[in-house]
């Protein structure tokens, strides 16, 4: 690059904007510059170089002015007494350590933040302040004015803290942990040689021991299994918490016995771990990506306040509190809270994330506009028709549906471990009442055993460690699964739909030629110039496409939505548009690509043209996926490249344009009634309902934290060629299931031998039971370490 920006490493082109001998793409980057320079923060800039974020203009801080609210700061921050308040702002610029070292300085920029850490991986950056010194909306918009910009939604006023892991559960570890451990170090005797030959009052005392830390183990750690099994049995369901139940109880009593009859310890330290083990089993479900959002609604795409006009002016009001008849101001960028009608201005609304529609659409004045637009222009007044929860945005969340769980692996464990239990049961009372009539002792002593070796945990704990471990596989790839049973899903499914826009191809990246008349370069600095003041995606589009150039401030702009730009730049007049706006005739033919026409001085020099620019990896994905499943594509765009998507997909594939948010839905309905497994992968808010009606919806997304639709699981948009590979290694996961099942079996049918006949004590049944566990969990986790190893890193 001939000359970097010194902030942000943009090329400045031929007029920088310059500062004390350095070369600046812009006069934000200077300002930047400038604060750190002044407040001696230059290490910045020696940690990484050139690692500032440029912030394009139009960026106003009045976006901010919400945070002026008491009730709307209160439910933002995490915590607040005194004049002491601390709060957690998501950041997506952060990207490297120039960023954590400036933003963990914070209180070298202004005297009123006491302290700043940043959580690299959450792109969050937590600060305590001092209300009497800096507000809210100033800490906000000093962090804006360095440009690190915080995103602020509706859906963080309803939880002040980050969702974190289920902290009943960690307890529940803790404890079952803690006694393990020690209950352990007072059984340690009873394993070693001479163990008989310790005093009785010792056994005593470490039996009492035991059984007092036992007490909390089995009666709160493992409440759910209780829980669970007693709500089977009330809807005359035999789930597979029911033998662990039992199993849990009779190891409890019979260990209780032996303690209260001076015997010893009994097998209170295999309880203690065998709970433990399951425990962690469950958490380790839980635990993967819980800082991803799939259940996400309108509250976390919409902003938190909107200006509304008022007889003294404009007001920030919290959009939840908006009603039928306010008049709001919506400005460049921003989002259309509700359904109203357009009063003043010019509307230019970009509805691709409602409808996947990728053109603006021109409003007039009367016309009415859909909430979940976004305005691409000048400022606009709209009067509200419909309330936040009425809008058309929201009802397209509320159009999902509950998915059908009926055919899932637990299920069918569940299922099996009905006869499972009712077995072990008849031949743990059948070999009782045999021993019965030689020796009751013996009949107990065989009846626990029994009861202890064939307790199914190692089968309850294979599903969970083996979907558990290809959920953090997958994640090592960039793909975020919403729960264990999405791998069953994933696995069962016959049917693919794509969404196109956004999907399989690029939002913000398009193929641009030109053709007519050779530019220069200066007149496509020009041009850069004039499209790097417009929002629309063409204009953007545009921006990228043309040679970095320094910035030049026009004498004069204006942008007619819908028709194009007309701008006078250092003594030339510029028209940048439709072929009706720029040359003044329109030649009527069909179209197969988007074009921006471009005049210099009334002399037209030719258009742009724009096509889509699909992902990398989309032919090999098809083409695999083509070997296994039905594929299908269904767009709200129009059909101007059916012609190109025939070719990928091939002449099998149902192709469907012009669709929209209803009709997707009802595609996908459609389907499943003819008995297809579906599985659906779009990204837009036009996708929602399609997705909540599929067995399995995918998300693409940029950023996996930032917005998405409700998902069952979230794909990073650089690893959509890993899709096919991801969705083909779910066979893997149930061959690991099907030989964790075997060796679970094996180890019973085994066990239950020897436990019949009196040759195996409960003691070492008690031994043997967390063995196994242990041995299928370590064989589950490793087998798909392997497997994921050879299969997804090729």
């Amino acid at each position: 690059m001939a000359n970097p920006c010194v902030h942000c490493g943009t090329d400045c082109g031929k007029n920088p904007v310059v500062w004390e001998g350095k070369n600046f793409c812009c006069h934000g980057c200077k300002a930047v510059y400038q604060i750190l320079d002044e407040k001696k923060l230059g290490t910045y800039y020696e940690i990484q170089p050139m690692a500032g974020i440029r912030i394009e203009t139009g960026q106003p801080m009045k976006k901010f002015a919400f945070l002026d609210l008491e009730d709307v700061a209160d439910k933002i921050a995490e915590f607040r007494d005194g004049n002491t308040t601390r709060v957690r702002f998501f950041i997506p610029a952060i990207h490297c350590a120039s960023c954590i070292w400036l933003l963990e300085h914070l209180d070298t920029l202004h005297p009123g933040i006491s302290h700043s850490s940043v959580n690299f991986p959450k792109k969050e950056v937590m600060v305590t302040f001092r209300n009497d010194r800096i507000t809210m909306r100033q800490l906000a918009e000093l962090l804006a004015s360095i440009h690190y910009v915080p995103e602020i939604t509706l859906e963080q006023l309803d939880r002040k803290n980050i969702r974190k892991a289920d902290r009943s559960l960690l307890l529940k570890i803790g404890i079952a942990s803690f006694s393990f451990m020690n209950i352990m170090m007072y059984s340690f005797p009873e394993y070693l040689p001479g163990g008989d030959l310790l005093e009785q009052q010792y056994k005593n005392i470490f039996g009492w021991l035991s059984f007092v830390l036992i007490l909390p183990v089995v009666f709160y750690s493992a409440g759910d299994y209780y829980q669970s099994a007693y709500k089977g049995l009330k809807h005359k369901i035999i789930s597979i918490d029911l033998p662990i139940s039992i199993g849990i109880i009779a190891l409890f009593f019979y260990s209780s016995y032996v303690v209260f009859s001076g015997a010893g310890i009994g097998y209170m330290d295999s309880l203690a771990g065998l709970l433990f083990f399951l425990l962690i089993g469950k958490w380790y479900q839980g635990k993967t990506y819980e800082a991803l959002s799939f259940e996400r609604d309108y509250r976390s795409y919409f902003p938190v306040a909107v200006s509304v006009m008022t007889e003294s002016g404009e007001a920030i009001v919290p959009i939840r509190e908006l009603k039928k008849g306010d008049r709001i101001v919506i400005r460049n960028q921003e989002l259309v809270p509700a359904d109203a009608i357009l009063e003043k201005g010019y509307g230019s609304i970009d509805y691709s994330f409602v409808t996947g529609e990728a053109l603006p659409v021109a409003k007039q004045a009367g016309e009415f506009i859909y909430a979940g637009g976004r305005q691409v222009g000048s400022s606009i007044v709209l009067v509200v028709e419909k309330p936040v929860e009425q809008s058309y945005l929201t009802q397209l969340w509320n159009e999902g549906s509950v998915k059908d769980e009926t055919e899932t692996l637990n299920n069918h464990i569940n299922y099996i471990s009905q006869y499972f239990t009712a077995a072990v049961l008849i031949i743990a009372v059948a070999a009782a009442a045999y021993w019965a009539t030689i020796d009751l002792g013996k009949a107990i002593y065989v009846f626990a055993s029994v009861l202890i070796i064939a307790c199914p945990c190692a089968l309850a704990l294979t599903v969970p460690f083996t979907f558990g471990s290809t959920m953090r596989a997958f994640g090592r790839k960039g793909f975020y699964i919403k729960n264990a049973d999405v791998v069953e899903k994933l696995y069962r499914a016959t049917t693919v739909v794509f969404d196109k826009t956004g999907t399989i191809t690029l939002n913000r990246k398009v193929e641009v030629g030109f053709q007519g008349e050779l530019l220069s370069e200066d007149e496509l600095a020009l041009i850069s110039n004039v499209v790097r003041h417009s929002g629309h995606p063409l204009s953007m589009a545009l921006k990228e496409y043309l040679p970095k150039a320094g910035e030049i401030v026009p004498e004069r702009y204006e942008e007619l939505p819908g028709l194009g730009q007309t701008v006078i730049i250092t003594g030339h007049r510029i028209n940048l548009g439709s072929e009706q706006f720029v040359t003044g005739a329109d030649s009527g033919s069909e179209m197969r690509e988007s074009r921006v026409y471009a005049s210099i001085d009334g002399i037209q020099r030719g258009y742009f043209t724009f096509t889509n620019s699909y992902r990398e990896g989309l032919d090999s994905l098809i083409s695999g996926l083509k070997k296994r499943f039905s594929l299908h594509l269904i767009s709200g765009d129009n059909d101007a490249e059916a012609e190109n998507m025939r070719k990928i997909f091939g002449g099998d594939a149902g192709l469907h344009f012009n669709q929209s948010p209803t009709d997707k839905k009802q595609y996908i309905l459609d389907l499943k009634a003819n008995g297809e497994k579906v599985l659906m992968i779009g990204d837009g808010l036009n996708d929602a309902g399609a997705l909540a009606e599929s067995n399995v919806g995918i998300s693409i997304a940029e950023d996996v934290f930032s917005f998405s639709p409700a998902c069952d699981a979230i794909l990073k948009a650089d690893s959509f060629g890993y899709l096919g590979k991801l969705i083909g290694f779910t066979q893997k996961s149930f061959k690991v299931v099907r030989r964790s099942f075997i060796i679970s079996l094996f180890y019973n049918v085994i066990g239950l031998s020897f436990a019949v006949t009196g040759m195996l004590s409960p003691l070492v049944a008690a031994i043997l039971m967390p063995v196994s566990s242990i041995s299928v969990v370590a064989f589950a986790t490793l087998s798909i370490r392997w497997f994921a190893s050879k299969e997804l890193n090729k």
